[in-house]
């Protein structure tokens, strides 16, 4: 293929392929050259101009393919338009010829077309130029027109558009011509041509004027008559044309003065509106031939007229546009409605035609009010709708209040404003909820009254208005949750008080079971009492049905109704109402057959219709509970439902037999009783009825074989038994369009009504399948077979075999003895049984059973295989493959295939080849594992031949889908086939005619089935490989320029599938060009396969695909629709805008996920971009929100008028590339905004510090960071938080919550000591504001309290006064809940008060936590920093501040916060406990709402709990009066355990007892969650939990407590030590180590407090009787389970060895030390390991001595473990944290008592000496363990020396070796070792015992005094010989302190030497270095200090060395001055040295 790149055609290459490839070949180079000629120089161009025309029009011979000659023509017209045009007539002068040619044979066509084609495109490309050729040429088409069939009619139609479109204006002397031509393609037979005939009208009428004037109403009859059996293109496309025109009627109203000449007809909007009205009322048949129809009555408009038409409204409204739309909507609506209006009885004289009429209608009002208005339109044009609303009900009132009865019912205005009003309403209703709470204001217009308004007309005669009705108060409530209650009350009651009128029970029962069906689409639900209320009323309407004959059927109807909505409510309000419902259900049927007998006998035909309807509901109400509240289905609940099941099958039976007795009025209920019966039992489990099995098998065939069915409705009962691939080779109309709501009904057939809601009233609280639109129920005939289909499939599979046998056998037959039409519909309904049997056989993977059972079944299947139905046939090959998959046996299934091959190669006809072509298909997609190659062979082979049998597209449709089918199942099986495959299908692509897409469609799935097939082999760079890959590109692009938009999509999904296996090879660029300008397709499908395309190319390369859609709009290419937008606003834009008009499901899914996933990798670098898309969005919200925002703004900011003045600029909507985007939409820009906060955590740091952001903006001023972004996010968090939709409001807060969080803590460079969101506390306040009023729902204000909460908490705000704002609205609602859940709302169910509640007080807690906090952290740093920066901004005053504000309230929080942790514990019991139960409920909750509260609590008990823990720490667990406490309380808030105020009066506990009961409860719900930690329990829960501990210990009254209890203590630190396993995060595990450490405080203290008492009470006894107290007792045994000791110390162990896995002597596989490596802790993980120690250390003292003997060596081995693993050398002799934490741990444990007690103290001698040998063991001989620090070890043997007792250190053999180390570090060259070992060495010197210091002072002294002597020679060049220096000095000075009397002399002889020497004389002292007089200074110092103390010794030296004397007396007279004012400074200079030897005191030594 590369050989066809090139600019001439490769002839060469060309000459030697064969047909196939020479077509590919020729292709490739034709789009090859297409890109080429645009790239290439016009130089080059013009001179291989002539040879290039040559060889194209050389092509035009070879008889080339639709898409190669679209594809020549193009290039053709190209060159032309780049080179020279002079030769540009011959060519047009050889088409000509071409087409004039006389030969018509079929192989001649093609080269016809393509000159056609040639044509089209060079008028297009070179327009005027060619001005004086067209008329020969146009004239030369138009007369080949006449002779040319449907392909030649096709192409030239379209070939006509483009020559129009190139002339424009010039083309005017050929309109009337090319207008006639088209008129008569526009009702050619030929689909294909309709379209092109209408695309060429539609370039037509852009110039020519009398289309639109003068001859309007003839192009609207021809557009009338093009709908007549029509298909969906055709619709689309002519409605397209007309709508189009008649838009452009009525626009041009103003021609310009040139067109001004000729005579131009007026047109006003209302004739245009009377064209369209004709042509949907009255079809095609214009104005005059009409009449006659009309006068018989005969003529009824064919349904596909009247959906064309429709969408004909469509199109010209839209292109009228929304303002236009607004401007005119009364004339638009009142016509819109008219259309089912009584003045035209012929619209709507059957049910039928009606409901068609109204589905048209509806669907005409959804598309433009939903389509193209605003939200502030759409609401004017809900008042509009009202008003007509209104109009229509004064007009029935007025007959209904006619006093003549007969007048009234007969009445036909009452049944003209039916339709109408059913119309209006369902559009109020769809309006309302599209605008959901954004319609607030509409419904609190007093003006507009809607409420009032759609509630009158409930009582309206007609059933379907008043259910209309229903329908939109139910879309009302769904919108605006808070008018659920106030409606259903309303109508409850207006149900109560007019159960007289039989109007007034029907509608009002239908609207409340409409309102309860609205609640599970509001979460916040209703109060439950509504349930029993509802229950009672339904029970009561039930039992006086009998009172009143008139009233019988409608209150029967209305009782069971509202029982059935009733059970939608779920198990939770059903359970308390379960008895009641199965007692009428229990009574509802005779008890016994023989009582059904009597009733037979009884009665008339009016008391059986009462009676049935009411079975009819009883049964639905059943059914409604079964499906609703499966958890109570209990065994036992099951067992009550069955009894009355054998009575109403035996009614069942009986029915035929009534309807003989009392006539054909109860066919219709008898219907619905067996349908309502029908639907009850598909839904119990069959072995419940299986004893009547054969009775229902009975009434199941005779339902499915009556006489009396002519109805054959497959389009409703077949597709959900055929496979859903399968379903896009029949109809389109199966496929999802945007049309489907209208285009459903062509589906049907015209007899057939399409689903109403009057079909049945039981469907108007179900949830609709399809999102918000109203139930369409089919009438009762249809469903009954559906359900019986369904019913047969499940009872057919639970017989017995002979019975299944039998039950087939006479279906069989029923089908035999019926003929022609009826026969049909029998074989329908026989197979989709026998289709829906196989089905359930299969699913439940069971069998068919024996031979015989396979002939009946086989028989059916192939009867249908050869059905002219195409439905039935893809219904029965489904069942084909099922059938073999049941039978399960090989043999058979090879038999199936060869049947159907048989049947394949001696057909002729269509209809039995398409079927059994699917069947092979469907055989291998169920078992695809038949197919041995050979199998599989023949297979493909037979498909190859059908799928190019050019004569009929329809098998090669099926056939082709059929092989795709196949390539999937055979996977990897299938790969010798690949090559042959893929070339069928290129060839047949470049060969098939446009016009037959399906064929085109079916390509496109067998070539996406090859790509999955190869998968990602398509990389492989081998030959073969690389030409498959190129093959599949090419068929890709072949398809990519198929007219046809399905095949387009299948393009682009082949293209996804390539682009996921071998991305490097497909072309990005063109096909995000192909997938832009197909974003706005009018085609469903197509958009879907575009953004699914685009969502898995964004997950790849987001920012590519973003740069190519951008360059594409730049480039400004024709046929981008939406490129503007794209231009203006980017791919993202486009999406968003996209986003905003688009209502289907899961493209909605697609464009949020697309838009995600390029947030994600794209937000960070184009942040200004994102954030300004964001702020658009939420900017042009609906502009009444703008008043309110500015007001707030002014009045809290005077001087920020700027911010105020931007808000208002939101009336200019140029300003906006977004025009009113929908509430949706901008709660998803909201929730972008916080998505793209999240995205910046990850990058930059820069992001949240505005200091370093405005550098780097600074220094490259394309840097932009999200922290400069900060007022935009604070404005648009308020827009959204301030709006009128609730969803907006929460992502609004929830916007402004995560600003808060992640800025609070970022400082205001400008003002040191301030944050950056300071500035913006007014917005903030006033975002908040709105949502603490009372008419907000509770969900809104528990989001408001955390962000308050969070707002306080995160200290942004100093000053009180400011604070106080946000405060006083947490005060408001603090005041608002105390009264409990009496108080709030009763708008919504109980826990939604529940969740109010608790998020004020989880938002209180949490204040109330951080003001604890900031008060511990300012108190402790007071005491030691005089004033730090910090303090000073928070002074004291502020800290104390936050605690004092929640102090006044806090008396009122604790008693509160206590409640609501009781009501958590109860709630958390298990579910045996459930009886304990108050019965009443909770403090927050009640019983019947436990479930729903459940969730509220769990999100907010581990704050409150942690803020209850603080309060009573901080009270200390001192209760105040209790009888005071309960004086506080209106009523006991706390129930129960905390009884201070029980109502009984019961006996007030003692402060004791209700501490003991808080404590336990605190710990009671700890450990209860920390013992079980779900893993869904938050971060945020397990901290607050174990703060919540840490809080209660730090007290000592809870500490006594755990201290006393023992197995309490235990139990704690086994669920801690759970905790630590299971929670990975180190500040989890931290807590849970601080808890530990209190718990082993807590039992020190008690063991402690125990042995003080011992030894008080026994003072005088003797010593040696004491009893031991602390673990271990006096055996030193530590049982595990039982003893607190070893619980701490797994734990320990735990934490250790998870940090240091070497510890642990298994892995290190011995337990001696082994040479790894040291190492340096992570900062967690050392903080660990550190807290861990201190435990340890803490343990000896909770164990009596035995005890402690028995844990020493665990402790000892671990810590020094850790010195052992972590001695890491640091720079600058810093020890590593858990080195120093090891250190301090064994000094802690050397000087314990323990080791000094009598019975302990041999043994733990003994065990700190081995301790010690193994700190010595530590320092290899060999060297190899260098890494370890020498200082760590020395200080850990100088901890021992100085903590032990001397006889553990004195042992002469580790004495020895001690002192070994230390000589040999003072070798250590390392300075910083030397000072560390001099300081180590004076702590040991100066050790008081002598026995201890004297063997160091001994070996050492003579090798430190050497050193010294040797730096006295060198002299000292840096600071740290300085130190050294300085350091030794030291020790000698200490050693002379020490020293006896008579060695002194001695010492202070070596001494002074060394000091005098360093003194300088005033010459040297100019000179010299910093070091020499720092080191001269320290001398003389020193010198000063020794002579007065020692002054004996001192003068005996001087005298003997008067060298030195002269020295020193030079050096003090010459300094005497500057020593006098540098002693004073030294002292503060300090060298670190020694600041870092104190410090190095105090913390081990």
């Amino acid at each position: 293929m590369e050989l066809a790149h090139s600019l001439l055609l490769n002839e060469e290459a060309y000459n030697q392929l064969g047909e196939v490839q020479k077509a590919e070949f020729i292709f490739d180079w034709l789009r090859y050259l297409e890109k080429l000629l645009l790239a290439t120089s016009k130089s080059d161009v013009k001179e291989k101009q002539k040879a290039l025309v040559e060889q194209l029009l050389s092509l035009l011979n070879s008889s080339p393919g639709p898409p190669t000659r679209k594809l020549l023509a193009k290039n053709l017209g190209v060159l032309y338009s780049i080179g020279d045009t002079f030769s540009v007539y011959e060519t047009i002068d050889k088409c000509n010829d071409l087409i004039r040619s006389k030969d018509d044979s079929p192989s001649y066509l093609p080269t016809k077309l393509a000159a056609v084609v040639c044509l089209g495109s060079l008028y297009k490309k070179l327009g005027r130029i060619l001005v004086n050729t067209f008329t020969d040429t146009v004239g030369n088409i138009l007369k080949a027109m006449k002779s040319a069939e449907s392909q030649g009619r096709y192409e030239i139609m379209l070939s006509l558009q483009n020559i129009l479109n190139g002339l424009g204006a010039a083309a005017t002397p050929c309109h009337r011509d090319v207008y006639k031509a088209a008129k008569s393609c526009l009702t050619d037979r030929s689909m294909a041509v309709r379209c092109a005939a209408a695309k060429c009208l539609l370039e037509l009428q852009k110039e020519a004027i009398f289309m639109w004037s003068t001859d309007l109403d003839s192009v609207a009859t021809l557009c009338f008559k093009s709908f007549e059996g029509s298909n969906y293109d055709v619709r689309i496309s002519v409605s397209k044309l007309l709508g189009t025109v008649l838009a452009r009627a009525i626009i041009s109203k103003h021609p310009g003065a040139a067109v001004s000449r000729q005579s131009i007809r007026r047109v006003s909007l209302e004739e245009v509106l009377e064209l369209l009205g004709t042509g949907f009322l009255r079809g095609s048949s214009g104005f005059l031939r009409a009449s006659g129809d009309m006068l018989k009555g005969t003529s009824s408009v064919s349904r596909d007229v009247r959906v064309g038409v429709t969408q004909a409204y469509v199109v010209f409204v839209s292109t009228l546009g929304g303002t236009w739309l607004e401007k005119n909507f009364a004339t638009f609506l009142s016509h819109i409605l008219s259309l089912v209006s009584q003045s035209h009885p012929k619209a709507t004289q059957t049910q039928t035609d009606a409901v068609c009429g109204r589905r048209c209608v509806s669907f005409i009002l959804r598309a433009t009010i939903g389509g193209l208005l605003g939200e502030k339109a759409q609401i004017a044009a809900a008042k509009d709708i009202c008003q007509a609303i209104w109009k229509l009900k004064k007009v029935v009132d007025a007959v209904m209040n006619d006093g003549n009865m007969e007048i009234r019912l007969g009445s036909t205005d009452v049944t003209a404003s039916q339709h109408m009003l059913v119309c209006a309403l369902q559009e109020l209703g769809n309006l309302i909820y599209s605008l959901g709470t954004t319609a607030a204001p509409l419904l609190q217009d007093s003006s507009a009254g809607i409420l009032d308004s759609v509630i009158s007309v409930i009582l309206h005669p007609s059933i379907s208005v008043r259910l209309a009705t229903a329908w939109c108060l139910h879309c009302i409530a769904v919108a605006l949750p808070s008018y659920l209650t106030p409606l259903l009350d309303r109508c409850l009651e207006r149900l109560t008080v007019l159960k007289s009128s039989p109007e007034a029970v029907t509608g009002f029962s239908f609207t409340v079971a409409a309102l309860l069906g609205a609640v599970k689409h509001c979460p916040l639900g209703i109060p439950h009492g509504k349930g029993k209320i509802i229950m009672t009323l339904a029970e009561d309407l039930l039992c006086s049905a009998v009172q009143n004959s008139r009233l019988s059927a409608q209150r029967t109807q209305a009782g069971w109704l509202l029982i059935a909505a009733l059970m939608t409510l779920g198990p939770a309000v059903v359970s308390h109402h379960l008895a009641r419902l199965l007692l009428l259900w229990k009574c509802v049927f005779p008890v016994s057959p023989k009582d059904l007998e009597t009733e037979k006998s009884r009665g008339d035909s009016f008391t059986w219709q009462v009676t049935l309807e009411g079975r009819a509901g009883a049964l639905c109400a059943v059914k409604s509970f079964v499906s609703h509240c499966g958890d109570l289905l209990t065994e036992e609940v099951i067992q009550r439902l069955l009894p009355p099941l054998p009575c109403a099958v035996d009614l069942l039976t009986q029915l035929s037999s009534v309807l003989k007795t009392y006539g054909s009025t109860l066919k219709m209920p008898s219907v619905v009783y067996r349908q309502r019966l029908y639907e009850l039992l598909i839904l119990l489990p069959p072995e419940t009825y299986e004893e009547n099995f054969c009775a229902i098998l009975k009434e199941l065939a005779a339902d499915l074989t009556a006489s009396d069915i002519q109805l054959a409705a497959s389009a409703f009962l077949l597709p959900p038994l055929c496979h859903q691939d399968d379903l896009v080779i029949l109809s389109p109309l199966l496929q999802e369009t945007d049309h489907r709501f209208i285009e459903e009904q062509l589906l049907l057939g015209n007899g057939i009504a399409c689903g109403s809601l009057e079909y049945d009233p039981y469907s108007i609280y179900e949830k609709d399948v399809e999102g918000n639109s109203v139930p369409k129920p089919l009438s009762p005939v249809l469903s009954v077979i559906s359900s019986a289909v369904k019913l047969f499939g499940v009872i057919c599979a639970h017989v017995g075999e002979a019975q299944r046998l039998s039950i087939l056998e006479q279906l069989l037959d029923s089908i035999k003895h019926t003929k022609g039409a009826r026969q049909q519909v029998v074989q329908l309904h026989v197979v989709s049984s026998l289709s829906s049997f196989l089905k359930y056989l299969a699913g439940s993977k069971g069998n068919l059973g024996s031979e015989e059972m396979r002939k009946p079944a086989l028989a059916l299947v192939m009867g249908a295989l050869e059905s002219p139905n195409p439905l039935l046939r893809c219904a029965a090959a489904e069942a084909w493959a099922r059938l073999a998959q049941v039978v399960n046996d090989g043999a058979f299934t090879a038999a199936l295939a060869q049947v159907s091959f048989d049947k394949l190669k001696s057909a002729r006809d269509v209809v039995t080849r398409t079927g059994y072509s699917l069947a092979l298909g469907s055989l291998h997609r169920y078992l695809g594992g038949i197919s041995s190659s050979q199998h599989l062979s023949s297979c493909v082979g037979i498909l190859y031949t059908l799928s190019q049998d050019s004569t009929s597209p329809d098998v090669q449709t099926w056939a082709l889908h059929s092989l795709s089918l196949i390539i999937d199942s055979a996977g990897p099986l299938y790969h010798m086939h690949v090559e042959p495959t893929l070339s069928l299908i290129i060839m047949l692509l470049l060969n098939v005619p446009p016009t037959h897409a399906e064929v085109h469609q079916s390509l496109g799935r067998c070539l996406n089935a090859l790509i999955t097939t190869l998968g990602p082999e398509l990389q492989g760079n081998s030959t073969s490989i690389s030409t498959l890959r190129t093959s599949c590109l090419l068929g890709c692009a072949v398809m990519q320029d198929n007219p046809d938009c399905l095949v387009q999509a299948q393009a682009i999904s082949c293209l996804q599938q390539l682009h996921m296996f071998a991305p490097r090879h497909v072309n990005l660029s063109s096909l995000v060009s192909c997938l832009c300008v197909n974003l706005c397709s009018p085609y469903l499908l197509l958009r879907r396969a575009v953004l699914a395309c685009l969502r898995q190319l964004v997950q790849r390369e987001a920012a590519e695909v973003s740069e190519h859609a951008v360059l594409l709009a730049k480039d400004n290419r024709e046929e981008l629709t939406s490129d503007a937008n794209i231009r203006e606003v980017g791919l993202e834009g486009a999406l968003l805008t996209l986003l905003d008009k688009e209502t289907d499901q899961k493209l909605c899914h697609d464009i949020k996920e697309t838009l995600n996933h390029m947030l994600t990798s794209m937000a960070v670098d184009k942040l200004s971009f994102w954030l300004k898309l964001c702020k658009d969005v939420l900017a042009a919200s609906a502009d009444f929100t703008t008043v309110t925002c500015v007001d707030t703004m002014q009045e809290e900011e005077g001087d920020k008028g700027d911010d105020a003045s931007v808000l208002t600029t939101g009336n200019d909507d140029r300003s906006f590339p977004f025009t009113n985007p929908r509430w949706a939409t901008r709660v998803f820009a909201a929730e972008c905004v916080c998505r793209i906060i999240n995205q910046c955590e990850n990058a930059h740091s820069a992001h949240f510090d505005i200091a370093l952001a405005q550098e780097m903006k600074k220094r490259d001023s394309r840097n932009d960071f999200l922290v400069l972004h900060l007022a935009d996010l604070i404005r648009m968090a308020f827009m959204a938080a301030t709006d009128h939709s609730d969803q907006l409001r929460l992502s609004g807060l929830e916007t402004l919550l995560v600003v808060i969080r992640r800025f609070a803590a970022i400082p205001e460079p400008e003002f040191p000591g301030h944050v950056i969101l300071e500035q913006y506390q007014a917005n903030v306040g006033a975002a908040l504001r709105p949502a603490f009023t009372s008419e907000t729902p509770p969900d809104v204000t528990a989001k408001a309290c955390q962000v308050c909460s969070a707002w306080i908490a995160s200290g942004v705000v100093s000053d009180l006064n400011d604070l106080r704002r946000v405060h006083q609205l947490l005060v408001s609602s603090l005041t608002k809940i105390q009264a409990g859940k009496e108080a709030l709302s009763h708008l919504y169910n109980e826990s939604a008060s529940t969740m109010e509640i608790l998020a004020v007080l989880k938002a209180w807690a949490e204040v109330y936590i951080i003001a604890v906090e900031r008060h511990k952290s300012h108190r402790q740093p007071l005491k030691t920093i005089p004033c730090s920066e910090e303090s000073v901004r928070n002074g004291p005053h502020s800290t104390d501040g936050l605690l004092d504000l929640v102090h006044t309230d806090l008396s009122t929080l604790s008693r509160l916060w206590l409640a609501a942790l009781q009501d958590f514990a109860l709630l958390t019991l298990p579910s045996e406990f459930a009886s304990q139960l108050p019965v009443e409920g909770g403090a927050f909750y009640t019983a019947e709402t436990s479930e729903n509260a459940k969730l509220h609590y769990y999100n907010s008990w581990a704050l409150i709990l942690h803020a209850t823990a603080l309060w009573l720490t901080s009270t200390g667990f001192v209760v105040a009066d209790p009888d005071e406490e309960a004086a506080h309380l209106s009523r006991p808030v706390t129930p129960t355990s905390m009884c201070q105020g029980s109502s009984s009066g019961a006996t007030v506990k003692s402060p004791e007892d209700v501490c003991t009961d808080r404590f336990h409860l605190i710990l009671g719900i700890s450990v209860e969650f920390l013992c079980s930690l779900r893993s869904d329990a938050t971060m945020e829960s397990i901290t607050a939990c174990l703060h919540a501990l840490q809080a209660l210990l730090d007290v000592p009254w809870p500490r006594s407590k755990i201290g006393s209890d023992q197995d309490l203590g235990i139990e704690l630190l086994n669920v801690l030590h759970r905790v630590i396993l299971t929670r990975e995060s180190p500040s989890i595990q931290l807590a849970s180590l601080e808890v530990v450490r209190q718990i082993i405080c807590a039992a020190q203290e008690h063991v402690k407090e125990k042995r003080r008492s011992a030894e008080v009470d026994d003072g005088a006894a003797e010593k040696e009787t004491l009893p031991e107290f602390g673990e271990g007792k006096d055996t030193g045994g530590l049982v595990p389970g039982k003893s607190l000791v070893f619980a701490t110390l797994e734990l320990c162990v735990c934490i250790l060895v998870r940090q240091l896995p070497e510890l642990n002597p298994k892995l290190t596989g011995s337990p001696g030390v082994k040479a790894t490596k040291p190492q340096v802790l992570s900062e967690d993980g050392s903080r660990l390991v550190s807290a861990a120690l201190v435990i340890l250390s803490e343990l000896p003292a909770v164990c009596s001595p035995e005890g402690s003997i028995s844990i020493l060596p665990t402790i000892l081995y671990l810590t020094i473990g850790v010195l052992r693993e972590t001695a890491v050398k640091l720079p600058g002799g810093q020890l590593p944290s858990t080195v120093a934490a090891s250190l301090q741990a064994l000094k802690g444990i050397l000087s314990s008592p323990m080791a000094r007690a009598e019975k302990s103290h041999s043994a733990w001698t003994d065990l700190l000496r081995s301790a010690l040998t193994t700190i010595l063991d530590c320092w290899d001989p060999d060297g190899t363990h260098q890494e370890l620090d020498e200082i760590s070890l020395l200080t850990a043997i100088t901890v021992f020396i100085l903590s032990t007792s001397p006889e553990v250190t004195t042992i002469p053999c580790l004495q020895k070796r001690c002192i070994e180390k230390f000589k040999a570090t003072l070798e250590i060259k390392d300075p910083v070792v030397q000072i560390k070992t001099y300081q180590l060495l004076l702590s040991i010197f100066q050790y008081p015992n002598p026995a201890v210091s004297y063997p160091y002072i001994y070996s050492l002294v003579s090798s430190i005094v050497e050193k010294l002597q040797e730096i006295d020679k060198r002299k000292p060049e840096d600071t740290a010989e300085l130190q050294i220096f300085q350091e030794g000095i030291k020790v000698l000075q200490a050693l002379v302190a020490i020293a006896e009397e008579q060695h002194r002399s001695q010492l202070v002889a070596c001494l002074l030497p060394i000091l005098i020497s360093f003194l300088l004389d005033d010459n040297d002292l100019g000179s010299a270095t910093s070091i020499m007089k720092n080191l001269h200074d320290f001398a003389l110092q020193n010198l000063m200090q020794i002579g007065p103390q020692y002054s004996s010794v001192f003068k005996n030296i001087m005298a003997s060395s008067p060298a030195l004397k002269a020295r020193l007396e030079a050096a003090i007279k010459g300094n005497q001055e500057s020593v006098k004012i540098k002693i004073p400074t030294s002292k503060h200079t300090k060298n670190p040295g020694k600041n870092t030897s104190i410090q190095l005191k105090t913390n081990f030594l």
